[in-house]
């Protein structure tokens, strides 16, 4: 402590002169703590606005799928090109190094597999994402289905309780079940209603039709699931038109790492979403950068 006598009494207090409170550049965050909204600047680029996260966290109702068999040998080198990266806490301890700084959207729920109903879920001791440093919580939600739809928004709500507490967000993930139809009129009530019970972010399928619809009934930011693996020039197109329409990012896993060359996919993905290139320039340096590997 420095002596009383040192001590030089403040007078630049710009009274007079209000401070000023700049919105925030993350749509519907502008009200959100800030260690929210750190975290949010993390996952999404205050310069773009938008984010290219991996997903990487199927294992756990897949088990060791195509291009997950060694995580360390696939999804490791992929690292460094993503903004952000989707796991679950088993991955991230076994196979992710420490030293990556990426952010973390931690797979927070779990339960049923594809060996059963999917869908029975519940959700992990906030004080382990505490501990894994996570700057997102992702919940599967699952509008629509008669067993679980009561059961996984229980488990958002009481996420995204849990998390304000700790200034963590959550992402709201839709799931969608092989009787219920990926339209936008779906797909807006499920994402809607994922905002609506204070989801920060919303994770959903892109479609075809009216996904502006979509982007522009959900208050809060959309990032879009790659879903089944499609041709590169497909799954770059399904990106662009995502992220034209108001998309704020994609959350992508079978679409890069089970690409012929996953390490051009993703920065072809990147050129997208941060710089804008149509998806024709971007499937040009998707050629250029798989000959130089």
């Amino acid at each position: 402590m420095p002596d009383n006598d040192s001590i030089v009494k403040g007078k630049n207090f710009g009274i007079g002169t209000p401070q000023k409170t700049e919105g925030y550049f993350l749509k519907g965050s502008s009200h959100l703590d800030w260690g929210v909204k750190d975290r949010l600047s993390r996952v999404f680029s205050p310069k773009s606005g938008h984010s290219v996260m991996l997903a990487f966290d199927h294992g756990y109702i897949m088990g060791p799928t195509s291009g997950l068999e060694r995580m360390d040998l696939t999804i490791t080198p992929l690292i460094e090109y993503a903004d952000c990266i989707m796991c679950t806490r088993g991955a991230l301890r076994s196979v992710v190094p420490p030293t990556c700084n990426k952010p973390v959207s931690l797979r927070y729920s779990a339960g049923s597999t594809v060996l059963t109903d999917l869908n029975e879920e519940c959700v992990m001791d906030i004080e382990e994402a505490v501990r894994l440093n996570a700057s997102l919580l992702a919940v599967m939600v699952a509008v629509g289905d008669p067993k679980h739809e009561g059961l996984t928004i229980r488990n958002l709500t009481k996420t995204i309780d849990l998390g304000m507490k700790y200034g963590i967000p959550t992402l709201g993930v839709t799931a969608v079940g092989k009787e219920l139809v990926r339209d936008a009129r779906y797909l807006s009530l499920a994402s809607r209603i994922c905002a609506e019970n204070g989801a920060h972010v919303v994770k959903t399928y892109f479609c075809e039709n009216d996904f502006e619809q979509v982007t522009n009934s959900v208050p809060v930011p959309i990032v879009i699931a790659g879903g089944k693996k499609l041709p590169e020039k497909e799954a770059l197109e399904m990106a662009y038109q995502a992220i034209d329409q108001g998309a704020a990012g994609v959350d992508m896993g079978r679409n890069i790492f089970q690409a012929e060359h996953p390490i051009a996919m993703i920065q072809a993905i990147r050129s997208i979403v941060h710089e804008g290139n149509t998806s024709d320039k971007a499937y040009d340096l998707y050629q250029t950068l798989k000959n130089e590997q």
